[in-house]
């Protein structure tokens, strides 16, 4: 059961934990004071922290991918905006991690059904199984003290370019404060090459890093992007239209 803004627990380092406040669910992993994930009580189906709006950036470049992965479910934040924002695309988010699983309902992760599917599984070893390739992949993965070990290796992210789709995207969050950063940053260059840029949020928290097979970011007029596709709604597009001019900023930079 979640917990009251005043609780607290006992839980095993690493075993991910929810608490309540006023206007929010968070969850946290046991032994780390960062925030995982964070849903709006309120509004249950917004993005809540400011580095899930910079990764939904892909749809700068991809405004209707038809298959889209995702390493990582958290609170789910992200696969459960797409499953409602993004009616024609077809999900699944990869979970290492039973107990995160166990919490979907709490944070109104949607059942699976014919276009929607949480798999069991490590991220790492579903990449080498060779799957259908998609237009976007999503890696957000994290073990209380940022990237896991087996996903900061290069041979992962080699995987990772191998699982998409000519101009498909991937779109990395690193933190900025973890070890594992430069690590992960450094091996991301050497498999993508200059196809790639970084955003930092904010908060100087989160490092977003998007990556493309092809050439799909030098050849996107940004003056046309940022309008909002026909097949967004004019909630979604709200949510996401100010961070995107983070990132049209940094690639003005670029």
């Amino acid at each position: 059961m979640p917990l009251s803004e005043s609780q607290s627990t006992d839980a095993p380092s690493g075993q991910p934990q929810l608490r309540r406040t006023r206007d929010a669910l968070l969850m946290q992993f046991a032994g780390s004071a960062s925030v995982q994930s964070s849903m709006s009580l309120l509004n249950p189906y917004s993005l809540d922290l400011e580095y899930t709006r910079l990764m939904m950036g892909f749809l700068l470049f991809d405004s209707g991918p038809r298959r889209l992965l995702m390493i990582g479910l958290g609170g789910g934040s992200l696969p459960k905006f797409c499953h409602r924002y993004l009616p024609q695309t077809s999900i699944d988010v990869v979970e290492i991690d039973p107990d995160v699983i166990a919490l979907r309902d709490d944070f109104h992760v949607p059942p699976d059904d014919a276009r929607f599917r949480v798999i069991a599984a490590d991220g790492r070893n579903y990449l080498q199984a060779d799957p259908d390739p998609v237009d976007v992949l999503l890696i957000d993965a994290y073990d209380g003290q940022g990237m896991p070990t087996a996903l900061c290796e290069q041979t992962f992210f080699e995987d990772c370019l191998a699982t998409l789709l000519p101009d498909g995207i991937l779109v990395v969050n690193l933190h900025l404060e973890s070890v594992s950063y430069p690590v992960c940053l450094a091996h991301l260059r050497e498999v993508f090459g200059t196809s790639l840029f970084e955003v930092i949020d904010d908060d100087m928290t989160n490092s977003i890093v998007f990556a493309c097979n092809g050439e799909r970011f030098g050849h996107t007029d940004l003056r046309r992007a940022l309008r909002k596709p026909e097949n967004l709604s004019k909630d979604a597009w709200r949510q996401l239209q100010p961070t995107f001019k983070l990132i049209e900023a940094t690639l003005i930079l670029r």
